[in-house]
């Protein structure tokens, strides 16, 4: 979800405001998937390097998460509709505030199974590998593993969505093209996406647009 900043500056607005008109269009993102019953939606919302940015900003972030997982986990098109929310990332690295949201969100969600709403936060692609071999050498030096027996399946079984398909699509909007860390070997053979539009810009017929190019491609995971 790329362009809030350059979005509110565009327009003349305090950044802080393209973060709050982003987060409006994450709902609206929300509502389109159930439209089309898409059934996995992963967005990544802060990664592990968006910790260094200027403190006024991160602290904005964290009081926006804070209140928004709660909010979500309170909804009633959540319950409706049994949308599971988990946060996948490095969760002890954020403030306790945000982290008590979170588990409430993912407690009152985790009996739901016919949507899944995942939001990277404090996430990095080569980090959450780094815990995915920590967690495969554990297990060797343990003697739960033999290293003969490690493959693709043993890595994923591992890594914080071990429990998803790999992504179909991976759509990023502001033109940038780059994957800049998110889910690195999951989306190994996903179809990518990239749109010159803002996030908070981001409009229904664009998204459409992503789904429809998505369809008209053929998949050939590598052969």
């Amino acid at each position: 979800m790329d362009g809030n900043r350059r979005f509110a500056r565009q327009l003349g607005l305090d950044e802080s405001q393209g973060h709050m008109i982003g987060k409006d269009k994450l709902e609206e993102i929300l509502d389109w998937c159930l439209e089309l019953d898409i059934e996995i939606l992963t967005v990544f919302a802060f990664s592990t390097e968006n910790v260094n940015r200027d403190t006024e900003q991160v602290e904005m972030l964290m009081e926006l998460f804070q209140e928004n997982f709660k909010r979500a986990a309170d909804d009633p098109r959540v319950h409706e509709n049994q949308i599971r929310i988990r946060a996948i990332g490095s969760v002890d690295m954020l403030p306790e505030g945000v982290a008590e949201s979170i588990r409430y969100a993912e407690e009152r969600t985790k009996d739901y199974n016919r949507y899944h709403f995942n939001i990277a936060v404090a996430y990095g692609g080569r980090e959450e590998l780094v815990q995915a071999i920590r967690r495969v050498a554990r297990d060797v030096k343990e003697g739960k593993l033999e290293v003969e027996d490690i493959d693709e399946t043993t890595v994923t079984q591992r890594l914080y969505t071990s429990d998803f398909p790999d992504p179909d699509l991976i759509l990023r909007t502001s033109g940038e093209e780059r994957i800049s860390n998110f889910l690195i070997w999951q989306l190994a053979y996903s179809e990518l996406y990239f749109t010159d539009v803002y996030w908070p810009g981001f409009r229904k017929i664009d998204f459409l647009r992503a789904i429809r190019s998505y369809q008209n491609r053929q998949r050939r995971y590598g052969e």
